[in-house]
Order: C-alpha cells, then structure tokens, then sequence
C-alpha cells in the first residue's frame, strides 16, 4: 500500500480548539460529570466515598488548563476578562475541594459548573471579537436565533430527551428547547443524544438521554455565542455572580 506524500498528511490535522471552544468543551465535562453522581446518588446502594474522585481531579486540571489558553492569547487586560479568569480559578478549587468530600456534597460543588463556563464562554468570545474583529471566526450562517439559543442551553446541560407511547420529547428550562429544534440540530451534525445517561425526571423512571453538542455544535456555537440571542438566558454563575450581570458586561464590552 502506497503511503501518502508526508505533505498531504498536515491538512488533516484539525486546528486546535480556540479558548472559547475549550471552555465549551468543559462545559460538557462538567454536565457528564455531574449526571454520573447523579445516577450514583439514586441507584439503590450508597455509592462509594470516593466514586467521583478522580472525574473531580481531572476536571479540576483541564479548568485550570483552560484558564493557562486563556491567558496564553494575551489579550488586553480588562475588568471582564480579569473577572473570567478568576471564575474559572474559583471553579476549578471548588471542584479541586470535592475530591475528599462525599458524592451528594461533591454534586452541589459542581452544580453551576455547567453554566459558569458557558457564561466565561460568552464573556471571552465578547472580549476576543472585540480586540481580534478581523480574525475573529465568521458566524455560522446556517443558524437562526432559535437554533442558537437552543445550542446554548443544551450547552449549559439544560436539555434531555425521552420518548413515552411512541412520542419523542424533552425537558428543558426556559427558553424551552422543542424537539423539531432538536431535530433540525441534530441533522445538521450540531447536536446529539447520549443514552440514558441523565437521572430520571421522577423517582422509579427511567434514566433521561442527555443532549449534547458534537465537536461541530462546539464549533458552530462558538462562533455566534457572543451574539444577544445566543447567551443563556438564565444560567447563573460561579457563585456569587449570576451569569446576567456577567452577560451584561459582554455586551458592554463590545
């Protein structure tokens, strides 16, 4: 078999996530790690003490690594991009901290992870656009304001799907997330479903299908999170600041 010329083989290479990208990434690391405690907490034996110990520790590291992308893009120094970096230091102790806590305690110090990196994801597209307009990743035409929206709650870890008597559905927060909106993502290589793998929407039901972003999704979202209609809309943040005020400041900044 005839190996292909060596030049050929660097455009395969996919380009490396931009800090944006990570920190969706993490977002969706964080909503899996908190969906495995959560089934942990509700099967029928105690999990053991440390069961989420290592998914907790290598969180803990890729936060920071992101944090360490972030300030390798040596972006100008502001208020907002300061408070980003510090959220992410503040995220990355309290799940560092959970290591030696139990599963149920260890659950509550990630539960806002999710939406707080998203809400750092918003903030550092904001400030990047507006040093870096010219290089900055073109939006993703194929997404409408609906779309977007949905691809950012489902990044927060705010969807499931299920089906019952034939008929798909899924739960979400507001703005809710309709299943044609899913399917339409979901066609376009943007969105997918992980079976069974949240904690059921009663007690004795059935374990939900957690929504997720494909690579794409992440790619896509990126590009036009920074945009008003894209935001989450009520995904607070790293405890104390609630994720409003922090969209507020992006916006400010561009």
């Amino acid at each position: 078999m005839t190996e292909p010329p060596a030049e050929s083989l660097l455009f395969d290479v996919a380009p490396p996530p931009t800090p944006v990208e990570r920190l969706l990434h993490l977002a969706d690391q964080y909503t899996q790690h908190n969906d495995r405690l959560d089934l942990l907490l509700r099967a029928g034996d105690p999990p053991e003490p440390d069961a989420h110990a290592a998914s907790a520790q290598r969180l803990a590291t890729d936060t920071l690594s992101a944090v360490k992308a972030i300030q390798g893009e040596r972006l100008y120094e502001s208020v907002e991009l300061a408070e980003t970096v510090m959220r992410l230091k503040q995220l990355a102790f309290l799940t560092g901290a959970s290591v030696d806590l139990s599963t149920g305690t260890a659950r509550e110090l990630t539960a806002l992870a999710p939406e707080a990196a998203v809400s750092c994801a918003v903030t550092l597209a904001a400030e990047t656009r507006r040093r870096r307009w010219a290089t900055a990743p073109a939006p993703d035409d194929r997404l409408n304001a609906v779309q977007r929206t949905a691809l950012a709650e489902i990044a927060c870890g705010h969807v499931v799907a299920s089906s019952s008597l034939g008929r798909e559905f899924t739960r979400s927060r507001e703005p809710k997330v309709l299943m044609s909106t899913l399917r339409s993502l979901e066609a376009k290589g943007l969105a997918e479903r992980t079976a069974r793998s949240a904690h059921a929407a009663y007690v004795g039901g059935p374990p939900l299908d957690r929504v997720r972003l494909t690579s794409a999704g992440i790619t896509a979202l990126a590009s036009v999170i920074d945009a008003p209609a894209a935001g989450p809309s009520t995904a607070p943040g790293t405890a104390p600041r609630p994720v409003p005020a922090a969209a507020q400041a992006a916006t400010r900044s561009r």
